[in-house]
């Protein structure tokens, strides 16, 4: 039986990783262990942004990072007070790291490499004294009087605090639901849509800025949409995917969008501009070239659909044809058949019920000296970097708490 620690983090990963160093870094007397169920640790710190790792976003304002949370935004708020992204960004400076911001706000390493970021944590671990455990996979939780019994496969833990940090883990929530902590059951988040439709069979890698509703729900999102070889991605969608995730779950996957190519452009507008653009370029053929921000490949796909023939004059078009154009370009109708989790990113949206936590110090409002961190607890975000950031600050609470 091994009672050489003080606190032991079951998970290392970013949260694990972040909590771990900052205790220990806060009160150098306490004897923490991380343990880890696989061979790796801080895999998804290494996938994440395509290997480069998201570490954070460039949104420094409490009170406007938190819109990017489907599931947390109101429980995140004090934490963010406490520990927020430019606290991040001097945290990683302070330990070798230096950031850099990139156009659409997402902040990564210099250095480009999500090893930079694995070797931070590591050499942190190392020159403190945290004993990262692999391996160690959890059979068993027990609650002993004061202290926590944590048996492995091979080793029983005895300690005074535990920090749960294990991320999606259905295994370790069935054990947690045994102690009394309700479990909101996990759905998949930030996926792509499947859509087979002519209109945009041919044009996977093209891009537009637009707005996506979903039909019968109040979802509605707007920025870039990438179309796929499958369908349809890129931050409008992904986003769409995080707020809708229980929906859409609910819907099996199987629902209607409404795309605007043109954002934030009205249908009585667009039709005003059809008809000056009929006046003005009469002799021209309207597939031809696209008149709005849009490529020419996709405006003469939505041309051709709406019943306008590729040689077609703008001078001869008719009142229907001009109404059909404005509606492939405002309304677009498209049926979603399934979906495709985005990259290696998974992201669920579930985990413990953030009513039975204490958000001033990440503990269990029902059992004392057990904290939670990371994406363990029923917060979630868009893709950016959200996500990470949650990891940071969870795992910094709970080391300034303990």
């Amino acid at each position: 039986m091994n009672q050489n620690f003080d606190i032991i983090i079951v998970g290392g990963g970013a949260a694990g990783f972040f909590a771990a160093i900052n205790i220990v870094e806060k009160n150098p007397k306490l004897k923490v262990a991380i343990l880890e169920r696989g061979k790796e640790v801080l895999s998804k710190v290494r996938i994440s942004g395509g290997g480069r790792c998201n570490v954070t976003h460039a949104c420094f304002e409490p009170n406007e990072l938190v819109k990017f949370y489907p599931r947390g935004e109101k429980e995140l708020r004090g934490p963010f007070h406490q520990f927020c992204s430019g606290d991040t960004i001097e945290w990683f400076d302070n330990h070798g790291v230096e950031l850099k911001i990139e156009a659409d706000g997402r902040m990564f390493p210099v250095s480009n490499s999500s090893q930079t970021i694995i070797d931070c944590f590591i050499q942190a671990t190392q020159k403190l004294g945290i004993s990262v455990l692999t391996g160690q996979s959890v059979q068993s939780i027990f609650k002993k009087e004061a202290f926590w019994k944590i048996e492995t496969q091979s080793e029983t833990y005895i300690v005074e605090k535990l920090i749960m940090a294990t991320g999606s883990n259905p295994k370790i929530w069935e054990m947690l639901h045994t102690f009394g902590h309700a479990i909101i059951s996990p759905v998949p988040s930030l996926f792509t849509f499947n859509i087979k439709d002519a209109r945009i069979k041919e044009l996977p890698g093209v891009t537009a800025q637009v707005s996506v509703k979903v039909k019968d729900t109040k979802l509605e999102t707007s920025g870039p949409l990438l179309i796929t070889h499958w369908g349809m991605s890129g931050p409008a969608i992904l986003k769409l995917s995080a707020w809708g995730a229980r929906i859409l779950h609910d819907k099996n996957y199987q629902f209607t969008i409404f795309v605007n190519w043109l954002n934030d452009l009205d249908a009585e507008n667009v039709e005003k501009t059809l008809k000056e653009l009929k006046l003005e370029h009469a002799k021209k053929a309207v597939s031809k070239k696209s008149p709005f921000d849009l490529t020419n490949r996709l405006w003469e796909s939505l041309v051709l659909a709406s019943g306008i023939e590729s040689e077609t004059k703008w001078a001869d078009l008719s009142k229907i044809q001009l109404q059909n154009l404005t509606h492939q370009l405002t309304n677009g109708t498209f049926q979603v058949n399934g979906k495709s989790t985005f990259k290696e990113e998974f992201v669920t949206a579930g985990g413990i019920d953030l009513k039975e936590i204490n958000f001033k110090t990440m503990e269990s409002k029902l059992h004392e000296n057990l904290y939670f961190a990371g994406e363990i607890v029923n917060i979630d975000a868009v893709t950016g970097g959200y996500n990470f950031q949650n990891a940071w600050t969870s795992g910094f609470i709970v080391a300034n708490s303990i």
